[in-house]
Formats: C-alpha cells, structure tokens, sequence
C-alpha cells in the first residue's frame, strides 16, 4: 500500500468512527420521539423509523448533518440529497418540499439541525485570518457539502454537552465557533462567506428575506424590496431568484400559506379568518394556492394533521 492509499484509509476509518459516534448519541437521544429539542440553543436531533411522503417545510440558516440514513429536499426545480456523506447548508430562511428517503425501524433515520448565527459568522471572519475559499459553484442559499471527521468530532464533542449541561453555557459557543470555522473552510464555505459579508449582494437579499418574514402580510411591490436591497428592480429579481430559486411574490406566497396553516392548527382559525390575517383578500384564491402547496383543501388538512398530532 502506498502513502496515499494509507493516508486515504486512514481518513475513512476517521470518519466512520465518528459517524458511528454521532449516531449513537443521536439515537440515545431520540429514543422517546423523533424530535429532540436540545440544551444546546439551536441544536435539534432526529430520528424517523420509517420514510415519509413529500412534507412541506421551512429551512433556515443552518447546517443539518446526517449519521444515518437520507433525506430529500426541493428547492424550486432543484433536489438536494443529504445523507451520512454529505450535509446541507442553508444561508438564508427558504421554503421547501423535503422527504425522508432511507429509514427503517432497523437502521432509522438519525439527524441533527444546528442554526447558524450569520452575525457570529460574520464576527469569526473578522477575528480570523481563514484561508481563500473554495471556488463556488452557484447563488443559491442552500448546498451540500461533503462531511469531514473534523466536522464530525466537533458536533459529537457538542452533542456529548448534554450530559453535563452546567458546561453548555461556557462551552457551546466554542464548540459551535469551530464548527462555524470548519464550514468556512470547507467545500461551501465560499457560500457562507458570502452571505455572512456586509455589503455583498447576497447579504442585501438575505436582509429583504428577513423583512418578508416579518411583513409577509403587507402589499408587495418588487421595486420597494428592491430599493430596499439598493438595486434595480431587474437586478434584484435576479439575484433573489438565484437564491431561492423562486420570485419575490411566489415567496411571499409560501410565507404567507404557512403563517395561515399555523394559525389554523394552533389558533383554531377557520380558513376564511386565517386567510384575511396573512394578507388575502379573496378566501377562494386562499383555498386554490393553499391546496396546491399542501396537496389537499384547508380544513381537510388540518384535519389530517390534527389526526396525526394525536396518534
């Protein structure tokens, strides 16, 4: 065997230690649900004995490693596959269709979500001096990555913070700062940088985004968000199709169906009331554009998933 071979070998038995770590924490902590909400602010664990049909959901700005099994998310007309070789990173809030693809009672589903503070990211590019970047292949707010054993080892050492939770307070944020730095240097850190880099385009859209998120239900005009970015209103639908891979008013849109199905089924709003409170003025467009985006009319939905919650 040859020195790369050896130093090759070297590093898959790395990572497969590591992801076994991962896992077994992962699973030690999901043994009463599928969804642990962790000590650690911004940290969530998963766990799915079985896959799942198309689910409408929401990513934010985080990054979500896998230890076991696989998940697929639609982005527009894009698809990313996550699984114990590769993570997904988000930059910026962006509406989604994901499905659990590879899970079973035997070998379940095992996750982790871990948001990320762009204004922390922003602080460590600062402090430190990090190496260039790797070439970036697209605008867009969401990626894969290929998952590394140092990546690994530091979110085991954060998971393993659980045990004795005095030290979350002291220890998270240097734990979650590496791990902010492996990304940065590794294959999307170019896409982090980016965002996470005042004055740059990407930074300005990932503003507007936020102010969407708090203003879904206003009038929208593409030249006021535009303004707001400091673009053209032509250069601004560009950029924020090329990172959403959708049109303003289409992300408006989702926000606004998803506020509504949360109103719903939290507040017992009927579909009319849920609608005019997002910022519709027509309850049958409500019903149409809903039922596209969930596959079935408001109150059989809610009925659905109420059923579901139940069980």
């Amino acid at each position: 065997m040859n020195l790369q071979d050896a130093l090759a070998e070297k590093k898959d038995g790395g990572l497969n230690e590591a992801r076994r770590a991962l896992g077994e924490r992962i699973a030690r902590w999901t043994e009463q649900g599928e969804l642990h909400t962790t000590a650690v602010p911004g940290l969530s664990l998963f766990r799915r004995n079985e896959t799942t049909d198309l689910i409408s959901g929401m990513y934010e700005p985080s990054i979500c490693v896998v230890a076991q099994g696989a998940k697929r998310v639609f982005l527009g007309e894009d698809t990313f596959v996550y699984d114990a070789h590769n993570y997904l990173i988000t930059s910026v809030h962006l509406p989604t269709v994901v499905q659990i693809i590879d899970a079973s009672p035997d070998t379940p589903y095992l996750g982790l979500r871990l948001t990320l503070d762009l204004r922390e990211v922003s602080q460590l590019m600062a402090d430190s001096n990090l190496p260039a970047p790797r070439a970036q292949q697209s605008s867009r707010g969401m990626a894969t990555g290929e998952v590394t054993p140092p990546l690994l080892n530091a979110l085991v050492r954060l998971l393993d913070l659980l045990d004795e939770e005095q030290g979350i307070p002291i220890l998270a944020p240097t734990i979650q700062r590496e791990i902010v730095y492996r990304l940065l240097v590794g294959d999307q850190g170019a896409r982090l940088r980016q965002i996470a880099s005042a004055g740059s385009r990407s930074r300005q859209i990932a503003r507007v985004i936020e102010w969407l998120k708090m203003n879904f239900a206003e009038p929208l005009r593409v030249e006021d968000l535009a303004a707001k970015a400091g673009m053209s209103a032509s250069s601004f639908h560009s950029h924020f199709r090329a990172m959403t891979a959708s049109s303003p008013l289409q992300f408006q849109k989702q926000l606004r169906l998803r506020e509504a199905r949360q109103l719903m089924l939290t507040d017992e709003l009927d579909a009319a009331a849920a609608a005019f409170r997002v910022g519709y003025e027509s309850p049958s467009q409500f019903s149409r554009e809903y039922s596209r985006l969930f596959g079935a009319p408001p109150l059989r939905d809610i009925k659905n998933l109420r059923q579901i919650a139940s069980a």
